[in-house]
């Protein structure tokens, strides 16, 4: 049992790595893989069982799917009933100390290994669970058709057209699109911060895309958008009014730029007039010079697992 622990290990990263971007959720990733532990250790005491294992990485693949699956099934229903908008739960680093940017933990870095990003997982949403499955399994981490239909108890012909059919939803005209490197996404966000800083709602609408598209999950713990803001003046105007509202705390604020999710993003801690702590995690999708998606997590619920801002942070706007 000792050599199929070290076995399982050596798959864990690249497991939650999938499950992740199935689920949207670190926890429910990291509940999914180690239930695929579970019925791996199970399989193992089945002589039959374990007589379908002939290749680890490929079974263990095939096995996190179907979890994913179920748990996408039940996920559906319970986001019927959820509190105003919903949005993943983000995987927030800070900048450095590595060179590409990331956390050092190695756990973090395996999650974050094939990048996504937060505008693609609000987009897989629209999915089906089973659309949702066969494009994260074939698109992003390239498992061949056959071994999809196995997850899915399909014919692979008929995962290609799952996977299809999630691809076009993908890359429908209203999904907002993320195309840029760091590099462009720090120049577009400087000129976001300067704006909004400066009140200049003219400047900030050049920075935002004709047909940006704004989303805020409370969780109902907070007031938010109950409803998508769409369009450069409607997002502007909207941006303004809450980062004015934390400026306006005073030197309760503390900011930071982080990566969420691969890309640069903005991390603020407040207290409002009630003495209660906010923090908020936004990240950005950004195309052509211009932002096309703006997605504000507010739920504390899913935010625990991200780090503290450090004591240096402090006011609005961040520093670079």
């Amino acid at each position: 049992m000792h050599m199929a622990a070290t076995e399982f290990e050596a798959e864990r990263g690249r497991l939650t790595s999938v499950a992740y971007r199935m689920l949207g959720s670190r926890s429910e990733a990291e509940d999914a893989v180690q239930e695929t532990w579970l019925r791996y250790s199970s399989a193992l005491g089945d002589p039959a069982a374990r007589a379908e294992i002939r290749h680890l990485g490929a079974w263990l693949t095939t096995t996190c799917a179907r979890i994913c699956l179920d748990v996408l099934r039940s996920a559906r229903v319970r986001r019927e009933t959820y509190p105003g908008q919903w949005l993943p739960e983000p995987l927030v680093a800070p900048l450095g100390p590595t060179a590409d940017g990331f956390a050092p933990d190695p756990a973090e870095r395996a999650v974050r290994r094939d990048q996504v990003g937060t505008a693609l997982l609000v987009v897989l949403e629209r999915l089906t669970p089973e659309q949702r499955v066969a494009f994260v399994l074939h698109d992003v981490f390239a498992v061949p058709f056959a071994r999809i239909a196995e997850a899915l108890e399909t014919t692979p012909e008929a995962a290609r057209q799952l996977a299809s059919r999630a691809r076009r939803a993908v890359t429908a005209p209203d999904a907002p699109r993320h195309t840029a490197d760091l590099a462009e996404q720090q120049r577009v966000m400087a000129a976001f911060v300067a704006a909004t800083e400066s009140g200049d709602l003219a400047a900030l609408v050049r920075v935002l895309a004709p047909d940006v598209v704004l989303i805020g999950d409370s969780g109902g713990h907070f007031s938010a958008a109950r409803r998508p803001v769409t369009g450069a003046d409607a997002v502007g105007r909207f941006t303004l009014g809450l980062f004015g509202r934390a400026g306006r705390y005073g030197g309760q604020v503390k900011a930071g730029v982080v990566l969420v999710d691969g890309s640069l993003g903005l991390h603020i801690e407040t207290v409002d007039p009630a003495g209660r702590l906010i923090r908020l995690v936004t990240a950005f999708a950004v195309a052509d010079g211009r932002i096309t998606g703006i997605f504000n997590q507010l739920n504390p619920d899913k935010l625990t697992a991200v780090p503290a801002l450090a004591e240096e942070a402090a006011g609005w706007p961040p520093s670079w």
